[in-house]
Formats: C-alpha cells, structure tokens, sequence
C-alpha cells in the first residue's frame, strides 16, 4: 500500500495538469528504507510527447546523486497519461528499473477529474496497490507506539 501525503498528490496532479496535453514525469525522495515519500522533485519530460515519458539522462543522474547524498532512494516515480487510463503501458513496465518504488500514474484525460493509482513493477509484473491519501503521517520512531 502506498500512504502519501494530500500536498504530493496534489502537486503530482497539478504537474500533469500543467504539462498536459504532454506526460509529466518526476519522482517523491524519501528516507532509504522508509517507503515514506517526503520530497517531490519535478523533472523534464525529455521527450515532450503526449503518449511517452522519459527522465533526461543528465538531470536523473543528478537527481539520483542528490538522493544518494541525502540517504534517500526514489520512494515514488511517476508520470502522466494524456489520453489513456492511469495503467502503466508495456514501455513503462520496460522501463521500471526500481524494485521498491510506487509507480503512480496520473491519468489527466477528464479535464475535470483526475485518476490517480500506484502499480509495484518487479520484472515485468504489474501489480496494482491500494493508495491511502493522508493530510499528515504517523510520527514514527521509538514512542510512537504509544502516540
């Protein structure tokens, strides 16, 4: 299950929308080993294109770097569909390269509503995860048991 904050949601929707008719693409940092995404880095679509996605070599390798330097990993990747369903297509699933990541699609067909869902991709194998939209998380850490 993927548990993410309301503002990253709304600001994943508002980056499609304002790419729109073109796919949007970015990714939430979090802590390594948190699954908690924090952190949302919007990055260029280095194919401007309404039916495909792809991270610009240059600003992923820089964008990674700053991860790695920050202990944090790509808790969530995602993109928008323009004219299609939030289902990652056979070129997404190619592409999936982070075994622990959430994949969210963002779907901005409907100018009114948004569909939003999160797929795990491991080796070719789409699997659909429930999404739990929350205005804050849970404090974590030694007391929060008792919280």
């Amino acid at each position: 299950m993927l548990v993410i904050r309301r503002d990253l949601v709304d600001a994943m929707v508002a980056h499609a929308r304002r790419d729109h008719p073109d796919e949007a693409c970015g990714v939430i940092a979090g802590p390594e080993g948190s699954d908690r995404p924090l952190r949302l880095v919007e990055m260029v679509n280095a194919e401007r294109s309404p039916t495909f996605y792809r991270f610009d070599s240059a600003e992923q390798l820089k964008v990674w770097r700053e991860m790695d330097a920050a202990d944090e990993e790509p808790v969530v990747i995602y993109h928008s569909h323009t004219a299609t369903e939030a289902y990652p297509s056979r070129t997404d699933i190619s592409y999936a390269s982070e075994p622990n990541a959430h994949y969210v699609l963002v779907s901005t067909r409907d100018p009114e509503v948004h569909e939003l869902r999160s797929y795990r991709i491991l080796d070719g194998v789409v699997t659909e995860e429930p999404v739990e939209v929350v205005e804050a998380y849970e404090p974590t850490g030694a007391g929060a048991a008792a919280e």
